[in-house]
């Protein structure tokens, strides 16, 4: 029988397992916590798992999780990340075939073709000849050097997890977080739209310059427009190729993939063709003659022999060399002064790898625009040279120095993110990037380093500085070089170029789509849409204006500086990622790819630095312009994303070694500055009921310090999980709106006061707590049916006293500015008591802000019949000055002596710190203030006498049931007070200090309420214009009874007064004379 319970509860939970889905088995939503995938069809086997049973909509299976898991492929590129939501896009997922791409096919191969391009065949052999082998040697190095160590720590996070889409964009944005993420995404770009423009501008330059010259629309006339000329075709037909290629990627991506394997093997081929004819010189160099006028280059292209005169049928005759130099065919006609005095040699261009040529390429011939390219040899230099630029000779077309030619030469290194960037087409992406991509950079740098020594020592000086081969026939000066024939470097870079161009305009718009696609940019989110089949075409467009402007440059030396830039900037922040994160040591940082170090990405970072800033400074502050303008912007306007960033971990990090260095000792009073706790009230429907209250925080703070936005809900937490939710998130826009930063905390409790109880006490963390409470006074207490709000109200006030906190109640604080400037007024103080220099320390943090800054300060003090009020004044404008506070003072004298008992005591503490603080060296002046402070001891005890015998009267008051009713306590408010002022108008002018002892409690009340009204009378007087008036606020009494009295008192001590801010001090100083 006592098995029965247990067999039955065993029963009904079984038959709620075998519960009717077909097979007995309850459905499983997704094998993924919180997934929104809606899987229906996904089942799990939990017959025996009935104890997990109401888990299951949220927790699944460990045996579904790992089968969903073990069929998980990547996504393809161009979508977004796995972790969001299907259902969010309104899109039901595809099924993808499961790629297949090993790390030669998919990495390797990829990665060689970017690197190797356009500055290899084009630019190489100037920067070997203009910088010599070893400052050459220097460039490749520390340019594969730092793609190398940036492909370290790429391999890192690409291997710490899936890379779905977006390549190096997803991996900075995912690691630096959305703001950094999307800067340096543009810049990447940039970058690759620039890469666009200079391969369409290669394309062209080796197109009309080694093709066919004669297809150049703009010819030059003379010698001197020859460089406008080549610009404008390039700017032509660059424009031409470029409609040419957008039209090829928008009609479809699928023809530049198919084409992709023919440009590939156009590069190896290439490749091949240098290194055969390198070797081929050993036995047999190539016939590329150069001509040599003294020892000045000539170009060779309007003569076909290298001599002045030549004998025909025994007869000397000039040649067409002659008529260049001379004014006619005839041996006696007037020529160039240089060509008569030097002779015409002729030197083969291609020496040979065993000539000794390497000597004298080893290094660097510098030199400005226009400078002559010439050889080491003697020549008798003319007296004229004016018109030697007028001479077919060749020059330097630009001004080359070392750091220019870093910049022209970086672009060939770059391409290293083209694996990375194909990561959902492998087969196993965590294993290939890593290898393929450090394999790729190797070999081309093994490449690129084997150039720089194989030009130097196969190919003349003067030839490697001759930039278009113009000495050669026009020939391009490595296809000089090449086996079997010049054409086939020629054919093999044109095409070469031609692939590259198309990849760039092909991947440059998927990576603005993807950064659209975030929704981290909202002027982009254009850009996001497409054709049907998901093709970019508002991007395609953008890029292709992008890259015209590139192209209208229309110089491949002006351009790849610009892109260099970009790339390099990518890179940096590639190195930053991965050494944050391994510094960092979250968590979630388990690279498979073990071979980093934080130094070596350190190293890459700074290495990065410095290029950028060698290539061009001040096109890597333009860069760095840009990608600041779009990281203020996103972070400014840009969508709130977490992605569980290296930047959000280094923050915590920080706030954490911050808060534990404020843990170790309280702030000075120097430092001291509000750290407000906002309390605020929320009605019915959970929205704000004083969102100016927020404002007067911010006009309060101006950005700076601590704030805490706290309310308190009435009932339990499980019941009101979701409106806690929801009024968070009304708070949250209300401080949106009002421009409050600070934070939000909703608490739920069973009752108000216990709630702010709470929030007093426990908010905040370590040395980040508040110091002062800021509430809105509770403006329709009187007509409340509900006494327990005012209760509240006086509750929360003894509780900021308790825990020593500033408290500031502002009086009508709708009646508060919002963001629109006060015209010209003041803020008016009234400093009755000494509340540490609170009162005077707010309306100087009130007037940083602009809204207040046209208002003046004004202070007004109160006088006793026995004060010096001369006096009195100049020592408050003195201790304004060692506070360096710019007010106007006022001494107020009341004429009533009897009126100031009420409040003698908190204006003797008031003047006791002025007395303390404006010290005189005098010694009469110390005998003064030490008779003074006797004084206020006789006060003090004074008060204290008729603060026991008040509490005795109140004590027995409340004890006694049948008292008459005159004498019953009672709520006093203003009418009630002038009737017992007339009735007792005689006996309270006579009053002696001895009748004091006998006072009753509606006496004291009688008092305190005239000495409110009389304050009243003359803030009002003096006040009425303020734009706000700050107030000594009294503290509540420790007899609970009087709490009512003493809302009538602060009611009637604030009438008639538009903005009021009531202060109470925490009971430390928080302003100093001293520095």
């Amino acid at each position: 029988m006592s098995f029965s319970p247990l067999f039955l509860s065993c029963s009904v939970a079984l038959s709620i397992c075998l519960s009717d889905t077909g097979d007995g088995n309850p459905r499983e939503s997704s094998p993924f916590i919180n997934n929104a995938d809606d899987d229906k069809g996904t089942l799990y086997d939990g017959k025996n798992m009935a104890l997990f049973e109401e888990e299951m909509d949220s927790n699944p299976m460990v045996s579904s999780l790992l089968n969903k898991l073990a069929n998980y492929t990547n996504l393809t590129q161009g979508v977004r990340e796995h972790e969001e939501a299907d259902e969010d896009e309104g899109a039901k997922k595809q099924t993808v075939k499961s790629p297949q791409m090993g790390t030669f096919i998919g990495v390797y191969l990829p990665c060689l073709q970017n690197i190797l391009g356009v500055i290899l065949f084009l630019r190489m052999t100037w920067i070997v000849g203009t910088a010599g082998i070893l400052e050459s040697f220097i460039i490749v190095s520390m340019c594969c050097s730092c793609t190398m160590l940036t492909a370290i720590s790429m391999s890192a996070i690409a291997t710490n997890g899936v890379v779905p889409a977006g390549g190096s964009y997803y991996m900075i944005s995912r690691s630096l977080g959305p703001e950094f993420g999307g800067a340096v995404g543009l810049c990447f770009y940039l970058g690759t739209t620039f890469a666009g423009a200079m391969y369409i501008l290669g394309t062209i330059e080796i197109l009309l310059t080694y093709i066919v010259p004669s297809a150049a629309i703009f010819k030059a006339e003379e010698k001197a427009q020859e460089a406008d000329a080549l610009l404008n075709n390039m700017r032509v037909y660059g424009t031409c190729c470029l409609t040419l290629m957008a039209l090829v990627v928008f009609v479809g991506v699928k023809y530049v993939n198919k084409l992709a394997l023919v440009f590939l093997a156009c590069v190896v081929l290439s490749i091949l063709a240098i290194y055969a004819g390198v070797i081929k010189t050993i036995f047999e160099p190539p016939i590329f003659p150069v001509c040599l006028l003294g020892n000045r280059t000539l170009q060779n292209h309007g003569f076909d022999k290298c001599m002045k005169t030549e004998i025909i049928d025994n007869v000397t005759v000039t040649t067409k060399l002659w008529s260049l130099f001379c004014k006619g065919p005839e041996l006696n006609a007037s020529c160039n002064e240089y060509f008569t005095l030097n002779n015409v040699t002729e030197i083969q261009g291609i020496p040979g790898l065993t000539s000794g040529v390497i000597s004298e390429n080893m290094w660097g011939s510098y030199g400005p625009a226009g400078m002559l390219v010439e050889k080491a040899m003697p020549s008798v230099p003319a007296s004229d040279a004016s018109q030697d630029k007028h001479m077919p000779y060749v020059v330097n077309d630009i001004t080359a120095f070392f750091t220019l030619l870093v910049g022209i030469y970086f672009p060939s290194v770059t391409g290293i993110m083209a694996g990375s960037n194909r990561s959902g087409d492998l087969r196993d992406a965590q294993r290939s990037i890593p290898i393929g991509t450090i394999l790729a950079i190797a070999t081309t740098t093994i490449i690129y380093l084997s150039c720089v020594v194989m030009f130097g020592a196969c190919i003349e000086g003067v030839l490697l500085r001759d930039k278009f081969g113009d000495s050669v026939k026009g020939n391009l000066v490595i296809g000089t070089l090449s086996w079997p024939s010049p054409w086939v470097i020629v054919i093999g870079s044109f095409f070469s170029c031609c692939g590259a161009g198309l990849q760039s305009l092909t991947g440059a718009p998927r990576l603005l789509q993807a950064i659209a696609r975030d929704g981290i940019v909202p002027f982009l989110e254009v850009f996001g849409h497409g054709k049907a089949n998901g093709e970019p075409t508002w991007a395609l467009l953008l890029t292709a204006v992008i890259c015209e402007s590139g192209i209208l440059i229309a110089s491949l030396d002006a351009v790849a500086p610009i892109l260099s830039m970009f790339f390099l900037m990518c890179y940096l922040f590639v190195n930053l990622a991965c050494a944050l994160q391994t510094l960092l040591r979250t968590p979630n940082w388990r690279p498979r790819f073990k071979y980093y170090h934080w130094t070596l990405s350190f190293l890459g970072m700074s290495l990065c630095l410095a290029l950028m800033f060698i290539s061009s400074w001040y096109y890597a502050l333009v860069a760095m312009l840009i990608a600041g303008c779009i990281y203020k912007y996103i972070e400014y306007r840009g969508a709130e994303k977490e992605w569980g960033d290296g930047i959000r971990g280094l923050s915590l990090n920080a706030a954490r070694y911050a808060l534990i260095r404020l843990e170790e000792a309280p702030p000075h009073t120097k430092n001291w500055r509000p750290q407000l706790l906002v309390l605020l009230n929320l009605d019915s429907e959970l929205s704000v009921k004083h969102p100016r209250l927020l404002s007067f925080t911010t006009q309060l703070k101006a950005g700076k310090g601590l704030t805490i936005v706290g309310s308190v809900l009435e009932g339990t937490f499980l019941s009101r999980e979701s409106d806690a939710k929801r009024a968070e998130q009304s708070i949250k826009s209300a401080m949106a709106s009002e421009k409050t930063k600070g934070f939000c905390h909703v608490v739920v409790s069973s009752n108000l006061r216990d709630g702010f109880s709470h929030l007093i006490q426990s908010a905040g963390l370590g040395g980040m707590k508040h110091n002062s409470v800021l509430m809105a006074w509770p403006t329709n207490w009187k007509q409340s049916s509900d006494p327990q709000s005012w209760k509240n109200f006086i509750e929360t006030i003894r509780e900021t006293t308790a825990a020593h906190q500033a408290l500031l109640v502002a009086k009508n604080v709708d009646s508060f500015p919002h963001q629109e400037r006060l015209a010209e007024g003041t803020i008016d103080v009234w400093w009755i008591v000494h509340d540490g220099g609170l009162l005077m320390l707010l309306p100087f943090l009130l007037q940083q802000h602009k809204v207040w800054r046209k208002c003046k300060m004004r202070i007004f003090t109160v006088a006793q019949l026995d004060d010096n009020s001369i006096q009195m004044k100049k020592d408050l404008q003195m201790f304004l000055y060692h506070l360096r506070l710019n007010a106007e003072v006022e001494v107020v004298e009341m004429v009533r002596r009897w009126m100031f008992l009420g409040i003698r005591i908190i204006t003797d503490e008031s003047r006791s710190s002025i007395r303390r603080k404006n010290q005189s060296g005098a010694h009469g002046s110390a005998v003064n203030n030490q008779n003074a402070h006797l004084d206020d001891d006789k006060q003090d005890e004074v008060a204290q006498l008729i603060h026991d015998r008040n509490t005795a009267s109140h004590a027995a008051l409340n004890d006694k049931a049948d008292v008459s009713p005159e004498r019953v306590h009672m709520t006093w408010t203003k009418d009630k007070f002038c009737t017992e002022r007339n009735r007792n108008r005689d006996h309270s002018a006579n009053m002696a200090v001895r009748d004091l002892f006998s006072m009753k409690p509606n006496q004291s009340n009688v008092r305190c309420m005239h000495t409110a009204i009389k304050l009243n009378e003359v803030v009002a007087n003096k006040s009425q214009g303020a734009h706000l008036v700050l107030l000594n606020m009294p503290g509540p009494p420790k007899n609970r009874g009087g709490d009512e009295n003493y809302m009538e008192f602060l009611e009637v001590l604030m009438e008639g007064l538009n903005r009021v801010l009531l202060v109470r001090g925490g009971g430390r100083e928080v302003i100093t004379i001293y520095s």
